[in-house]
């Protein structure tokens, strides 16, 4: 059974359902912890023995599980739904994007919207912890997959869309600060578990108005694949991270096909400005006191992320 780790400024907690259990652990990073597993396994073998109870998780405050820094890669266009909302047609190649591991923050940290950002999206994604070295030129099967990936996150890429349009930036739009929320949960799976991946379910709510909510099987590329292609030009190492792609229903969405091919005869500046302008009716672009709320789990609890909930607020 998988077992879920969350960490504060006082150290690393098992999660027992409404409960946590300190581990006895010297680790710092997530690194550290991945490499003292025996800890862990050692803490859930004492607390079924004992009984203990130890705190309320509600009394806990969650940090990242995911620790800085790290490398940060995302996926680009990786659900079917997203690619429609996008308004991409056939084969779509595997694209690779690095976010800044300052954009890391923890599962109920406010999201800062710097003050020259106007349009701020959501967009919730399975996150992949490494748990061991991949060099450069690994393939990954999906019978190896557990010997590479040690546990999975709820991660929040937020977009500033006006920078990533007008710029073709993604670094610099997905990176600002608290960009990243991660957690709270590190759900460390067994590897019997990597089996039941697809039906994890990503729900995202904005004020209780959900927004996305699709299953692993609407993923173009899939982990082990992801990893493979991945591994042709990039090492990762324990405790790195992989954003695996968001499903459809971000705020963000392709122009119907007659406003595109007018935007397409106009100069870049009017085209922007055009474009911006409609989407400035977009209702469901993020604002100052919007609460987001974001959960991975399968339908029958037997893997649970947990749920972030973060609120944003305007840069001072």
């Amino acid at each position: 059974m998988s077992t879920n780790v969350l960490r504060t400024a006082d150290g690393w907690w098992v999660v027992r359902d409404t409960r946590a259990v300190r581990i006895e652990t010297k680790a710092v990073t997530t690194a550290d912890l991945l490499a003292d597993l025996a800890a862990v396994r050692e803490t859930v073998r004492e607390a079924a023995a004992s009984g203990d109870t130890g705190t309320a998780v509600a009394d806990l405050v969650a940090l990242s599980p995911v620790t800085t820094p790290c490398r940060v890669i995302a996926q680009m266009v990786n659900y079917r739904s997203h690619a429609r909302d996008s308004g991409f047609t056939g084969d779509i190649p595997p694209t690779f994007f690095r976010k800044a591991s300052g954009s890391v923050s923890g599962p109920g940290e406010a999201i800062v919207r710097p003050s020259h950002v106007q349009f701020l999206d959501y967009e919730i994604e399975l996150g992949l912890v490494m748990g061991a070295p991949l060099p450069v030129g690994t393939v990954v099967t999906e019978q190896d997959l557990p010997s590479y990936v040690a546990g999975l996150v709820v991660t929040n890429d937020v977009s500033a869309r006006d920078v990533q349009l007008t710029k073709t930036q993604f670094y610099e739009s997905k990176s600002y600060p608290t960009f990243t929320p991660t957690g709270p949960f590190l759900c460390l799976l067994e590897p019997e578990e990597f089996a039941h991946l697809l039906d994890l379910r990503l729900k995202l709510s904005v004020n209780g108005d959900l927004r996305q909510d699709r299953t692993l099987a609407d993923m173009i590329v899939r982990p082990a694949q992801a990893l493979t292609l991945l591994a042709r030009f990039q090492t990762l190492d324990p405790g790195d991270l992989l954003l695996t792609g968001t499903p459809g229903g971000t705020a963000l969405k392709a122009p119907p096909k007659a406003v595109e091919k007018v935007g397409a005869l106009l100069p870049p500046a009017l085209k922007w400005k055009a474009f911006f302008r409609s989407q400035a009716r977009n209702p469901h672009y993020l604002r100052d006191g919007d609460l987001i709320t974001a959960a991975i789990a399968t339908p029958d609890g037997r893997i649970d992320l947990g749920e972030q909930r973060t609120t944003v607020t305007d840069a001072q």
